[in-house]
């Protein structure tokens, strides 16, 4: 997936005059914030439950070596392989290799974003392995040559039209627009891909240190089939998402679906725990886990080790105004959001990813919403933070924040400069009482007018309460 974060504010302009995207955006706004909100009203425990979450989460980094070593140690009781990749580039060696090992033609695919993010699709076929994605929202995608705007709804941006237009084209079949007879379509071409697989490759929500299991919450069948119909099943997953115990994944599985989606539980909640046995029914020959760093163990011990707590839940985007307005795609790369404007700078860079921490309302509502309490607010302001300590925001922005420390560390002058400001902008709004036009604004007034200052500055009202309080 090319890195497009640095062209962010064109995107967004682009995305708010999409018609097509807008109406498919209004179908999230619809669902998500709506559905979250009653099956959190239906659990009375559910803040104390994050609370647990947030603790266990900050446990399992202080001990990650250890977790992770544990989890290594049972996978290969169990009889299978971990391979510890910290680049991208590693863990697409190690995955191509793999498949080679299996003279492996086609690769079947669970819906996994590590995959996205080290670019496996278009590696393996540079390479001579064709790979299928078997999520719908992931199959719909790759017809289209299109990459997901969402963590866990990758086509949310699409609408039934797009879909049928998809199908039509590349199934060679009449144009249909019922969405039960879509899927039953989807089914029919992806049947013969599971059967026909050599090797399935999956993400995984949690790894299980207790006991060296590998866990996939989806709503779809199609991950099951992609782990345990070929001989190779290869789970791909960052380091952070390991856990100490089975009890302790059931805590993170109570809040995670009631955040993504507003469900109780998700339908599918797989367990996998190495290669088959003799007396297994099913169940791959060779189990093999990949974890992948590219970037995450920089980020313990600094003030962005709380962005490490994240369980992939959505519910910051979901909620999130600037992504409910632009969609995902328009933040480059392949984490959106409020997350991806936290996780983002750390993969790829702050030179390449600075706007992303700064395409934020400030809200709030993402922090109000996250199950395992991440500050987002706060780590995007430290983003920021860097920006600014590298030199790059743009001069203008460094002006005025430079004017303003400046203004801001003298009272008497902060004082005289915003009450004469105050002043001259109803001068300015006249009778109207808004300006249409205002100089060092134009990000406002280019689009609404600038509401004038309608009485005294703050301080002028503080000062004036305390006067009265002090009469009373």
């Amino acid at each position: 997936m090319q890195i497009k974060s640095p062209e962010f504010k064109q995107s967004a302009r682009i995305a708010l005059q999409d018609v097509n995207l807008q109406k498919a955006l209004g179908n999230l706004k619809a669902g998500f914030p709506g559905k979250r909100a009653a099956a959190v009203a239906r659990m009375p425990e559910f803040d104390r439950l994050r609370d647990e979450a947030r603790d266990l989460k900050n446990h399992i980094l202080e001990h990650l070596d250890l977790y992770l070593e544990e989890f290594e140690a049972r996978v290969v009781e169990n009889g299978g392989q971990v391979h510890w990749c910290r680049t991208a580039d590693d863990a697409r060696q190690t995955i191509l290799q793999i498949c080679r090992e299996q003279n492996a033609k086609t690769v079947t695919k669970g819906k996994s974003m590590v995959t996205e993010e080290i670019n496996l699709n278009e590696y393996l076929e540079e390479n001579g392995i064709h790979p299928v994605e078997t999520d719908l929202g992931e199959y719909i995608l790759q017809l289209r040559g299109d990459h997901p705007s969402h963590i866990i709804a990758p086509a949310i941006h699409l609408n039934l039209e797009d879909v049928s237009e998809a199908f039509h084209e590349h199934h060679k079949r009449p144009k249909l627009t019922d969405p039960a007879a879509l899927m039953a379509e989807a089914r029919e071409m992806l049947r013969k891909q599971f059967v026909a697989a050599d090797v399935g490759i999956t993400g995984a929500n949690f790894l299980v240190a207790e006991t060296g299991s590998t866990i996939i919450v989806t709503n779809e069948g199609n991950g099951d089939l992609t782990q345990t119909l070929p001989k190779t099943h290869i789970v791909v997953s960052s380091i952070e998402k390991v856990v100490p115990t089975l009890e302790d994944m059931t805590l993170f599985l109570r809040l995670l679906a009631r955040s993504a989606t507003g469900q109780e539980f998700s339908v599918y909640n797989t367990l996998s725990s190495g290669n088959r046995r003799p007396d297994d029914q099913d169940g791959p020959e060779n189990f093999h886990v990949v974890l992948v760093d590219n970037g995450r163990s920089d980020m313990v011990g600094t003030e962005f080790q709380e962005m490490l707590r994240c369980i992939r839940c959505s519910a910051c985007m979901n909620h999130c105004p600037v992504y409910g307005a632009v969609g995902g795609h328009s933040y480059g790369w392949v984490y959106p959001g409020p997350m991806g404007s936290v996780l983002t700078p750390q993969m790829i860079g702050i030179e390449q990813a600075a706007l992303l921490p700064n395409a934020s309302t400030a809200c709030g509502k993402c922090e109000e919403v996250c199950p395992v309490r991440i500050p987002l607010p706060k780590l995007m302001r430290h983003w920021r933070e860097k920006e600014f300590e590298q030199h790059l925001t743009p001069r203008a922005v460094r002006w005025g924040l430079g004017s303003w420390a400046f203004l801001a560390t003298r009272p008497m002058l902060y004082r005289l400069f915003s009450s004469s400001a105050s002043r001259l902008m109803r001068l300015l709004g006249g009778q109207k009482g808004r300006i249409s036009k205002l100089p060092l604004a134009s990000g406002w007034t280019d689009h609404r007018d600038m509401p004038v200052p309608t009485g005294k500055t703050f301080m002028q009202q503080w000062q004036a309460r305390q006067k009265q309080e002090n009469k009373s």
